[in-house]
């Protein structure tokens, strides 16, 4: 049975999503896209949509685990870590009612993970997912290349241990 893997890049205006099984050797897009949380509504409002968006993915798909993006802080922008640590405390909780371990990615070893390099820029990542891919173009907007790279990630992560999906 393939192993699926529902990677998660975390916004709280703009979260990219993305379905990936691993076939064999081979990673296959089930599904992928973004959710865009109205950004006029109130905070606990965003958070309820993006929980029922993210449940209704996890809930369709079914996969065995969700890999989402750790928090990361930047000193110049604090403002922007407190929004995405609310929106992975939604994901986290859809996630964690449906039954699905969570696993958590630094920004840099998905970056090393999919190009070799830790730095890669928005549009090497996109390339380098094109690329694992067999895509004809590349994923965008950049969050749904950073949601397949944080699956592929977590696909090939050798310490995961995968559930059996009853299809």
């Amino acid at each position: 049975m393939d192993a699926v893997v529902c990677g998660i890049d975390p916004g709280l205006g703009t979260t990219g999503y993305a379905v990936v099984a691993l076939n064999g050797n081979r990673p296959r897009v089930i599904d992928a896209g973004v959710f865009r949380i109205e950004p006029t509504l109130p905070l606990a409002r965003r958070l309820l949509d993006l929980d029922c968006e993210v449940t209704a993915v996890l809930a369709e798909h079914e996969p065995n685990l969700v890999a989402v993006e750790e928090l990361y802080a930047h000193y110049n922008h604090p403002r922007t870590a407190i929004l995405m640590a609310h929106a992975r405390g939604a994901i986290l909780l859809a996630a964690a009612r449906l039954g699905i371990e969570v696993r958590d990615y630094g920004a840099t070893r998905i970056k090393r993970h999919m190009t070799g390099n830790g730095r890669a820029t928005k549009s090497q990542m996109q390339g380098a997912v094109r690329t694992a891919l067999g895509l004809t173009d590349v994923p965008d907007p950049p969050d749904v290349a950073d949601a397949l790279a944080i699956a592929m990630c977590c696909l090939a992560d050798r310490s995961c241990r995968f559930r059996e999906v009853v299809a």
